[in-house]
């Protein structure tokens, strides 16, 4: 027999299945019913439910409840900080069983040869990571990135097995004013899934974006923007990072009714949160807490992400399906028992049984040597334009302070909480440095950098002492990139990440100590943030309102322009 009627009979008890989930009951999507009965399982495949079957393998889940594994719907592997597999060991046993990603960090750095390192882990990884191929490299005109894809690089890579779309369109007034190299690609894609990333756009400026086929978005900040995306067609994906936490502001919006047209991603979540909070499994049983219903909950968890992205072998445990099963002890509380991915049980031993493949983009820090005196912010006149940290959010108010010159520069304020910012350009293309000022750290002494710095990852920092930017600084050249916290010229914690400035080599474990020390070195300094790395990088993002800096200057995002 094939495959197919190994399937069929399998599903009638005609001959035994690869694995029984034996006693549980299993959450129904669609009518939110809990059905009794096993779960029979062959190759990775689920054969039947609701009934009783023998089994190869028998694993008793008496007093379990059985629901789909979680679609992590949009989300930057890198940003966990550790390669695909060591994201795949970390996030897998809470459930997460799908990862539909866009590798568009590594592909700012190393090109079309990061989106195919994606690729190619994925055909090994339990959980099943699914490619979006990365639209906006680099994200605007104004950045320097490692690279710059185009449609024709796009191409040779659509047919991959693991691609499912094109990646989230950030450039959005390039959508609507029409950019030709926007449009070759929105044209290469058509019919195919196109993720969006629209942050306040609104009225007829929304209207043009959606008209151009986008039809998901999890730039949604606010019930009435997220009203207004859903009624326009779009599928609002919740979002609750490691910064941008959306979660709270959107729980009221998912309701049994809307829940087939939401799902849940995670972004940017690093592996200190991970371990601390959770994952996707984290927001589930916050938006239950909060007052979401069961059933939309987990189906915007599953179901609603696999119809999103046109998935439609996955999403409720039904037969024919991939064999993707969470079993909770309680649907409220989410805590994952046992994971099966694909049929196989996510287990130590699956996780050993792996292969892996090298990894790439090492020696991509490329910076020259940095002195004091490169963090001075020298203008002829006492107006600073300011970005304005917003805790939680990736959106930046846009200040305006006097801060009179003193020797040529306008210096730091730290009675304000007026510090420095700069970005290095670090890919060898130009060597540009820019600075400004940054209100929301409350530093007190030394600095921070990283090389974690969206999407063009340059290097970042921020400090209220020149010499202890630059040290930071030449500290990342020498660990290959990464993160670290200097006070007075000395390191006082540092996590190397020298997969193209973005990924570490080690165990997440690990990754998550050193963080967890980061995070304390930082409060030395007097740094106030829970999250003050990420919150770092996404000042660099110049398609995130209001005011972002790059390598080139100061971005006022609402004119999509460079102030200084």
């Amino acid at each position: 027999m094939d495959a197919r009627e190994t399937l069929i009979a399998t599903a009638r008890g005609e001959v035994p299945a690869d694995l029984v989930l034996a006693g549980g009951q299993v959450l129904d999507l669609v009518t939110g019913a809990l059905i009794d009965g096993d779960v029979a399982i062959a190759g990775d495949r689920i054969a039947g439910i609701g009934a009783t079957y023998e089994g190869r393998r028998r694993i008793d889940v008496a007093g379990a409840l059985l629901v789909p594994g979680f679609i992590d719907a949009h989300l930057h592997i890198e940003s966990s900080l550790v390669t695909p597999f060591e994201f795949d060991r970390c996030v897998t046993p809470r459930g997460v069983t799908t990862a539909i990603c866009d590798p568009h960090e590594i592909a700012n750095v190393i090109g079309v040869d990061g989106i195919r390192y994606f690729q190619q882990a994925a055909r090994h990884t339990l959980m099943d990571i699914r490619v979006q191929l990365s639209s906006c490299v680099p994200s605007t005109g104004m950045e320097t990135a490692g690279a710059r894809i185009e449609a024709a690089d796009l191409a040779p890579l659509i047919d991959d097995p693991s691609t499912i779309g094109l990646a989230e369109v950030m450039n959005y007034p390039g959508v609507i004013h029409r950019d030709p190299g926007l449009m070759a690609k929105l044209r290469l894609f058509a019919g195919r899934p196109i993720d969006g990333h629209a942050p306040l756009v609104s009225g007829r400026d929304l209207n043009a974006y959606v008209a151009a086929g986008i039809r998901t978005e999890h730039e949604a900040t606010t019930a009435a923007e997220a009203h207004e995306k859903l009624a326009k067609g779009m599928r609002v994906l919740i979002r609750e990072g490691s910064v941008s936490k959306d979660l709270a502001a959107l729980q009221p919006v998912l309701t049994e009714r809307t829940a087939p047209y939401m799902a849940l991603c995670t972004d940017d979540r690093n592996p200190l949160d991970i371990a601390e909070q959770g994952h996707l499994d984290h927001m589930i049983r916050t938006l239950i807490a909060r007052g979401t219903p069961v059933l939309a909950a987990y189906r915007a968890a599953s179901l609603s992400a696999a119809e999103a992205f046109g998935l439609r072998d996955r999403g409720q445990i039904a037969p024919g399906l991939r064999a993707d099963i969470v079993a909770l002890d309680s649907l409220e509380n989410c805590r994952a028992g046992l994971v099966v991915c694909g049929g196989v049980v996510a287990d130590a031993q699956a996780f050993a049984a792996r292969r892996t493949i090298p990894p790439v983009g090492l020696h991509s820090v490329r910076l020259r040597p940095l002195v004091a005196a490169d963090f001075r912010h020298a203008t002829n006149s006492d107006t600073a334009h300011v970005i304005g940290i917003v805790e939680g959010k990736i959106l930046t108010g846009h200040l305006v302070e006097t801060v009179p010159i003193r020797d040529g520069d306008q210096p730091v304020d730290t009675g304000r909480d007026l510090l420095r910012i700069a970005v290095a350009e670090r890919h060898g293309r130009n060597g540009n440095i820019a600075t400004g000022f940054v209100r929301g750290f409350g530093m007190q002494a030394g600095a921070i950098a990283a090389t974690v710095c969206h999407d063009h990852h340059n290097l970042i920092a921020v400090g209220a002492d020149y010499a202890d930017m630059a040290v930071a600084a030449n500290r990342l050249a020498t660990l290959q990139g990464g993160f670290v916290v200097v006070r007075d010229g000395a390191v006082l914690a540092e996590l190397a990440l020298p997969m193209a400035g973005l990924m570490s080599l080690e165990p997440f474990e690990e990754v998550r100590a050193r963080l967890e020390a980061l995070r304390a070195a930082a409060r030395v300094l007097g740094v106030g943030l829970e999250e003050p790395f990420l919150q770092l990088a996404f000042l660099a993002l110049p398609v995130i309102p209001a005011l972002k800096i790059t390598d080139r200057g100061m971005v006022d995002v609402a004119a999509f322009r460079l102030i200084g």
